[in-house]
């Protein structure tokens, strides 16, 4: 019996020894596969010089998303500016044609009646069941022309074939457009010596066209910071990248003016959701807090996709929401790093049952707390509710709060509900 039981635990013990020598083996942080069948952006060349450490795949393109610090990426996105290549990220799908109005007025629960031309609009693309298939930024460059500045999701797939099988005289197209953002309060510094004076008139959400040593640029006063800052779509991009980046470069030294990737951390603290993490195609706008009467526009005369599952959402109401959780335990990453490969469970704390995640996290070293967002059953959504949620380190206490972390004193910096 003693022989057996020292079998027993010398077994234990040999295959412990060995989970351990895997673990020590994996690599924690793999790079990633430069080659042809991944797109690269305009700006690709160009960014590559400042030494990205850590690439995303984003719309079948590579995507910068840090340089090596992002916590100094973000003190340099709220005190200084930035330029961020979004080139690949950001593809655009251009609708035009006879039908482009009626047709884009049906992909999203937006009235577009309400949206003139020159004026730009956050809007949700929805299925028929009134799932988010992407959320992006749209501009109305003419009465039946429209860009669809893309989260990450093959809308362009989507548009073509709703057009194709219900009969819409549309040209739908993938342009030869390359979106750079420049962010942080001294933005403006930078593109009043790029464009001049008259850029800072441009109205939240609207967009002007400017020409820049001969290349042709589509600004609008938009961003995915929560700060001051312009995005820029430039025509002809993948013969003009190299310019622009360079000409950016150029006028933003002055200003002390650094490459950066999109900064997570500002953008949880400002409730900035991000497509394929905080909302998916399984999830609506009444789940995931945007279920304002701007938003899903229900009194327009014309239809649109997953109308009728929207009605009934509102309606009979839902069951989860998505809502700002407080963690406590060890300090966070800045969620671009690499640090929260999966979601957290969340639990209910009393009963131990888990009954949610958190889907985006990060450490905000502005307000000293771990935040982030989390799908949680709506018994467990008002602020002030106690949960516990597992991060890679340690189980820890957990507290519902308000999704807007941190809220600009300016008011120009804040999502307005006309945008």
């Amino acid at each position: 019996m003693k022989l057996r039981r020292r079998r027993g635990t010398a077994e234990m013990t040999k295959k412990f020894t060995k989970e351990r020598q895997i673990m020590a083996e994996i690599n924690h942080n793999p790079g990633i596969l430069l080659y042809t069948r991944i797109r690269k952006s305009p700006y690709y060349y160009g960014s590559r010089r400042h030494g990205v450490q850590l690439y995303s795949v984003y719309n079948h393109h590579y995507h910068p998303r840090h340089y090596g610090d992002p916590f100094g990426e973000y003190w340099q996105l709220l005190e200084g500016v930035t330029m961020w290549d979004v080139g690949g990220a950001e593809r655009q799908v251009e609708i035009t044609g006879p039908d482009a109005f009626r047709f884009t007025n049906m992909l999203t629960p937006r009235d577009l009646n309400k949206c003139a031309v020159g004026q730009c609009k956050y809007a949700f693309i929805t299925d028929e069941k009134g799932g988010i298939i992407n959320d992006p930024v749209l501009l109305r460059l003419g009465e039946n022309r429209f860009w669809l500045s893309l989260a990450d999701s093959d809308v362009l797939l989507w548009c073509k074939a709703l057009a194709h099988g219900m009969g819409f005289d549309v040209e739908i197209s993938e342009p030869d457009v390359g979106p750079m953002q420049i962010q942080g309060p001294k933005s403006k510094e930078v593109m009043v010596d790029l464009f001049g004076e008259d850029i800072l008139d441009i109205p939240y959400y609207y967009m002007t066209r400017k020409e820049l040593d001969g290349m042709d640029i589509v600004i609008s006063r938009t961003g995915y910071s929560g700060e001051l800052g312009y995005e820029l779509y430039l025509n002809n991009a993948s013969r003009d990248g190299l310019h622009l980046w360079d000409s950016v470069l150029q006028a933003g030294e002055p200003h002390g003016i650094s490459p950066i990737g999109p900064c997570h951390i500002r953008r949880i603290e400002g409730g900035i959701l991000s497509h394929g993490c905080d909302m998916t195609i399984d999830e609506n706008p009444y789940e995931v807090g945007y279920g304002y009467k701007w938003m899903v526009e229900f009194d327009q005369e014309d239809d649109f996709m997953g109308k009728a599952a929207l009605k009934k959402a509102s309606e009979t109401g839902i069951s989860r929401k998505l809502v700002g959780v407080e963690m406590g335990g060890q300090r966070l990453g800045s969620f671009n790093d690499g640090s929260m490969p999966d979601f957290f469970a969340v639990f209910d704390k009393d009963t131990d049952l888990q009954v949610g995640k958190v889907t985006s996290a990060c450490y905000s070293p502005r307000l000293d707390k771990n935040i982030g967002f989390a799908m949680v059953p709506v018994g467990y959504a008002e602020i002030g509710t106690e949960l516990a949620v597992e991060t890679p380190h340690e189980r820890t206490d957990a507290v519902v709060a308000d999704r807007l972390f941190f809220r600009p004193e300016h008011a120009e910096q804040k999502l307005s509900p006309t945008s």
